[in-house]
């Protein structure tokens, strides 16, 4: 049966955006202040995470990898407690024990975040198949970059989803880096789309700066898995703005090629839609902004108040 998908005001999603970018410039410039360790962001790919994660049900499960933050703020993380946890306080998700780069948010079904390139790939037919076993509603999502698609867990993955008939979204934010390396000095193919046919995997790639066309894909894609009970791959384009890793003076970044996806920022391009279209004013625009500017003051507020945890606690949640 064909799902029924509600309809989604873009000014929301222009302003999940906004609220992404805001609160990783914060965590940028906390790490350039000492306040903040350094981390992974996803500066330019907001449209990407936002675009799938409200094409989802409340029952679906994610798994994400090292660049989270806007998996996380799209599914309704506060941004209060994710600034904790990166600081490591008590007021954290995770009890300020996760930093930003292994957050799990049980209530928002966020399984896992996961540090080592395609580990949340090496899990997802576990959970899939978990849930397919125990009779559980829901698709399992994974996230991961095309650097982690140059892995054998890649591979691996879509083989067994495939084999068993497993309902998991595969994500592949191509951000065209990995880690220092352009993707195209590690790919063999120009798509990580390509490789899913092998599996008898359907497969899709995408504008992934433009908002509105990954929420449809990603509505295409959830509903395939959810009446298929298979696996399908949605690739989505797009790029990595800032570096790898803060700091990063982006030596490596060919010039031209930065100004050109600069100039394609996903955040920019749906505030001129809207605005071109009507659906919103210039002041409407600089009111959400204003709007996400006060919840990140809010957040910082809620993080340095909340105390670092006791050392009572050193031992909790460790398992022999």
């Amino acid at each position: 049966m064909a799902q029924n998908f509600p309809q989604i005001d873009p000014s929301m999603l222009l302003e999940q955006m906004l609220l992404i970018r805001a609160y990783e410039e914060a965590i940028v410039a906390g790490s350039a202040a000492g306040a903040v360790p350094g981390t992974c962001t996803s500066v330019g790919q907001e449209a990407a995470a936002v675009g799938v994660v409200n094409a989802l049900a409340a029952e679906d499960l994610i798994l994400t990898n090292h660049r989270s933050a806007g998996h996380l703020l799209a599914r309704g993380a506060d941004p209060g407690r994710l600034l904790a946890e990166v600081m490591g306080r008590e007021g954290g998700y995770c009890g300020g024990r996760s930093g930003s780069l292994h957050i799990a948010v049980k209530e928002l079904g966020v399984v896992l975040t996961s540090t080592i390139v395609g580990g949340e790939l090496a899990m997802a037919p576990g959970v899939a198949l978990s849930r397919s076993m125990l009779g559980l509603p829901g698709i399992v999502v994974c996230f991961f970059g095309d650097g982690a698609a140059c892995e054998g867990r890649f591979h691996e993955s879509l083989n067994l989803a495939a084999l068993w008939n497993l309902p998991v979204l595969y994500v592949c934010e191509n951000n065209h880096w990995q880690a220092f390396v352009h993707r195209r000095e590690a790919m063999s193919r120009e798509h990580v789309s390509d490789w899913a046919a092998s599996y008898g995997i359907p497969a899709q790639t995408i504008d992934g700066n433009d908002v509105l066309a990954v929420l449809a894909a990603a509505q295409t894609a959830t509903e395939q898995v959810r009446t298929s009970g298979r696996p399908y791959l949605l690739e989505v384009l797009t790029y990595r703005t800032r570096g790898h890793f803060e700091p990063d003076d982006q030596a490596y970044v060919d010039r031209e090629e930065l100004a050109a996806w600069l100039a394609r920022d996903p955040i920019k391009l749906l505030g001129d839609r809207l605005v071109a279209d009507g659906s919103m004013t210039a002041s409407g625009h600089a009111r959400l902004a204003d709007k996400v500017a006060t919840r990140i003051c809010a957040a910082h507020a809620f993080a340095d108040a909340s105390p670092y945890p006791n050392a009572d606690t050193l031992t909790r949640d460790v398992y022999a």
